[in-house]
């Protein structure tokens, strides 16, 4: 039953009377308490974040005994199984009258948000502390159930969709994918009033006309073709501003708004023509945060904050012309840009903007990262995590070492700085194989002679900039280094 309806109804509210918080609407609103501030929240997590995980690529045998472990203070179910038969749990806390779902990585490489419901299961556990309060006031108002990773397969590979090759997120309709059939029913058998749709973003996305990230993106999903707002899509809306007001006091201007163009086959837009007010956080970028674990703390945040407002009925209070003032997404970011780079072509000289993109590949090593030109020219109009003037700067092709070394963990870091001074920006090995990973900033080639390279989009980011003759940078699978700092970064290279 939707939490509109409930509020409506007799029979509830001469059960849940007694409870301040519970509000039909701004004109019977009792008085509010106010939400948490940053602080708390800050806190919160900093007392409760779940040290097993510490990194995106973690599996369903990772999660597994978090969960049954938890079966104090939540109620453990299996929903059913995926495609390759891992489980697919529930956990359900809470005994209040407002129905809350979340669920998270129906997208198996989409992990942000899983890792912040662990810290929210450890908060939700604590006890005798600062915060009995508002656990209290989420338990006593609120029955939450979470499904934390609805694509097991997906994670195990670390890939976006199931074991069938499904978007799950598409697969509303038509069920083909078990766990599309069991999320669906999910919903239907709670009867859920609030939902939670958890997913990771690109990490390209901006705030529109923004050169900052959009780290969290949110939207109220559409419930049909014309994007009208009834009470169900409002509600959802009027949460979102709720944990945007917070995420602009965390990380002001690093918020944008997913389009809301309505897709008839996607689990959020139909879940909100269900009657389920959907609530869709997705997880970008942020500076120096690769394996997103500050990231995981926002999302942290504004969930405990959501649920605290949904819990209270303060979010009702919102107005809606704060939705529409978040900026939209946009795709103007890149890992580096850079500006008015000098380049040399048959005895002519002209100056572009060089734009790199570092794109993740996964093998059964890890994964390591192909940095290349993204686009060449005016870039005026995109911004760089990292940007440099250039204009004094020319492109200038790496040499490859003439000494041949047994293999890449024959060659220390140090040294590779000192190899990338001398101006050689390659060296070979004996051992090993092309695909191989290192973490030295050096192309290693082992089955070609050449260094991959090039100045058109879609070539290998490996080059020196040199001032007059003077090597200044080398750029070395998409990563800048400073040949006068030999500060070091980690690096996920390929041997060639």
């Amino acid at each position: 039953m939707n939490k509109h309806l409930i509020c409506s109804t007799p029979f509830y509210l001469s059960i849940f009377a007694f409870l301040l918080f519970v509000s039909c609407g701004p004109e019977k609103s009792q008085p509010k308490e106010k939400p948490a501030d940053r602080e708390l929240l800050d806190q919160a997590y900093e007392s409760f974040q779940e040290p097993a995980i510490t990194h995106r690529r973690f599996k369903h045998v990772d999660i597994k005994p978090l969960i049954e472990g938890r079966k104090a203070l939540f109620q453990i179910e299996e929903l059913g199984k995926s495609v390759e038969g891992r489980e697919i749990f529930q956990l359900t806390h809470g005994e209040g009258p407002v129905k809350v779902l979340l669920w998270s990585q129906m997208h198996g490489n989409e992990s942000t948000a899983t890792m912040a419901l662990f810290d929210l299961f450890n908060f939700l556990e604590g006890e005798a502390d600062a915060f009995d309060e508002l656990r209290n006031l989420i338990r006593e108002a609120l029955t939450l159930k979470f499904i934390p990773m609805v694509n097991p397969d997906g994670a195990e590979v670390f890939e976006r969709r199931n074991a069938y090759g499904i978007d799950l997120n598409r697969d509303a309709i038509r069920e083909v994918s078990p766990e599309a059939v069991i999320l669906k029913k999910a919903r239907e058998d709670f009867g859920a009033d609030f939902g939670f749709n958890l997913h990771d973003q690109q990490i390209y996305y901006n705030a529109e006309r923004s050169p900052e990230p959009a780290t969290i993106s949110v939207l109220a999903p559409a419930y049909n073709f014309e994007t009208e707002v009834n009470e169900v899509r409002k509600a959802a809306m009027q949460v979102i501003i709720g944990m945007n007001e917070l995420l602009q006091e965390v990380v002001p201007g690093k918020v944008g708004k997913y389009d809301d163009a309505f897709e008839p086959r996607a689990f959020g837009d139909n879940f909100q023509k269900w009657g389920t007010s959907t609530i869709l956080i997705e997880s970008g970028g942020y500076p120096d945060d690769p394996e997103k674990q500050y990231i995981r703390k926002l999302n942290f945040m504004i969930i405990l904050h959501a649920l605290q407002e949904i819990a209270l009925g303060s979010y009702v209070d919102h107005d809606l012309s704060d939705y529409y003032s978040i900026p939209d997404n946009n795709t103007k970011l890149m890992d580096l840009i850079l500006k008015s780079v000098q380049i040399e072509r048959e005895g002519q000289t002209f100056q572009v903007d060089l734009g790199i993109k570092r794109r993740e590949s996964e093998s059964e090593e890890g994964y390591a990262v192909s940095g290349a030109l993204d686009d060449v020219g005016d870039l005026s109009v995109f911004y760089g995590y990292e940007e440099m003037d250039a204009s004094k700067l020319r492109v200038k092709e790496g040499k490859v070492y003439d000494k041949t070394f047994p293999n890449a963990t024959a060659i220390s870091p140090e040294e590779a700085f000192e190899i990338l001074k001398e101006g050689y920006l390659a060296v070979k090995v004996q051992e090993g194989k092309a695909g191989d990973l290192h973490e030295l900033p050096l192309v290693i080639l082992k089955e070609r002679e050449n260094i991959p390279y090039g100045v058109k989009p879609g070539s290998p980011a490996n080059f020196f900039l040199a001032e007059g003759e003077t090597m200044k940078y080398a750029v070395v699978n998409g990563y800048l280094i400073d040949l006068n700092n030999t500060e070091t970064k980690l690096w996920k290279n390929r041997v060639y």
